[in-house]
């Protein structure tokens, strides 16, 4: 009993400390090192951007916003000990990540210290915890599995159908959410693999799935991946399509693919230069104006969304009491203008979701939207 008093009195001391700060902690975990670096950098600009333009207008609650950034790496290890870091630095909130592996190993943590979470994760698990801290700010993957399928049967009308998943939370998740979605439909799921990700050798793999004869591989894992997936698939002489996974949309899916990218449809929700909001058309051109480059993904515009909905709750609400904030994303917030669009959450710290699109990637490495035609 002496021990469990004694640890309530730590957290205790740690949420008050960071009430009655001089400044506003806001925490970044994301993997800023490691193969998936270019997304979490991404992230980490963007929050720091939009802090610095807040500071510039005098901060919030006559505080200054303070950025903390922890590198999990994309791994459960690391994300469990960022948490720990961030919860005893004294953050309100935390920003990432951009795995749902990495988001998952960290949300009992932030729980139990009552820190905010808000995250791009899309793996279904997420919110089934019951965690009043977390905050999805993209689309479950259970939507983009339905949407996926319609893809497949609907208007490629796809007859024999492979996929490929990683190990990862996310990609399991979504790989199931797109096999039960186009078993409903009607469609013929050939096989089903798996891959180890970062192997770099995926012929093994695709040399068994080119006996099936496929029309078409899914891949729902990560860029770093799939873009060699697409190489070797023709290095292999497979002319099935490939459609990719929303984490397949990232620059260096392209660099990666090389010319086998031609051709290549990726499913996503709006990409940032067809976000039609002026909030998205100034914050895209002050990201270039200070970092020289665009967002690598949409996931960085999502990840800052997370964190102006929760100053916006702040500012608002005037306190940085963390269940006030909650209570106010949960049930309050309706149609917030977010740079991806309208945010409304619902009690379960879903976002409601936006719509998705299929883009087939042009010679030129632009991507064309393809479905819905219209």
């Amino acid at each position: 009993m002496r021990k469990v008093l004694l640890t309530l009195l730590v957290v205790f001391s740690m949420v008050t400390f960071a009430f009655s700060a001089d400044t506003i902690k806001i925490g970044v975990q994301a993997p800023i090192t490691g193969k998936f670096a270019s997304e979490g950098q991404g992230i980490d600009n963007a929050v720091r951007l939009w802090v610095e333009q807040v500071n510039a207008k005098g901060g919030l609650l006559g505080k200054k916003i303070e950025v903390i950034t922890c590198d999990d790496e994309a791994t459960a290890v690391k994300a469990a000990i960022c948490a720990r870091e961030l919860v005893n630095k004294g953050v309100i909130a935390v920003i990432g990540s951009y795995t749902s592996t990495a988001t998952e190993a960290a949300q009992a943590t932030y729980f139990r210290a009552g820190v905010l979470q808000t995250s791009d994760g899309t793996s279904d698990t997420l919110v089934k915890h019951g965690y009043w801290t977390f905050f999805r700010n993209s689309s479950p993957n259970s939507a983009e599995g339905e949407f996926t399928a319609e893809f497949f049967m609907k208007f490629k009308k796809y007859k024999r159908i492979a996929t490929i998943s990683d190990y990862s939370t996310f990609s399991v998740d979504l790989e199931k959410a797109v096999y039960e979605n186009t078993k409903k439909l009607g469609g013929n799921i050939v096989y089903r693999a798996k891959i180890k990700s970062g192997d770099q050798n995926f012929t093994p793999v695709l040399t068994k799935i080119k006996s099936y004869n496929p029309d078409v591989i899914y891949f729902s894992g990560y860029y770093t991946d799939g873009g060699l997936i697409v190489a070797q698939m023709r290095q292999l002489g497979i002319k099935a399509d490939f459609v990719g996974g929303d984490s397949n949309d990232n620059k260096e899916f392209v660099k990666l693919a090389g010319s086998a990218a031609v051709g290549a449809y990726i499913i996503n929700v709006p990409l940032p230069q067809y976000l039609p909001y002026d909030i998205a058309k100034k914050f895209l051109a002050d990201y270039r104006a200070k970092y020289n480059e665009d967002p690598p993904s949409i996931w960085t515009l999502f990840n800052v969304d997370g964190l102006r909905a929760i100053l916006h709750a702040i500012e608002v609400l005037k306190t940085t009491d963390t269940k006030k904030i909650a209570d106010y994303l949960h049930n309050d917030l309706k149609n917030f203008p977010g740079i991806t669009g309208p945010i409304t959450w619902d009690k379960r710290g879903e976002r409601v979701t936006s719509a998705y699109m299929a883009y087939e990637i042009q010679p030129d490495g632009e991507y064309k939207i393809v479905y819905p035609t219209k």
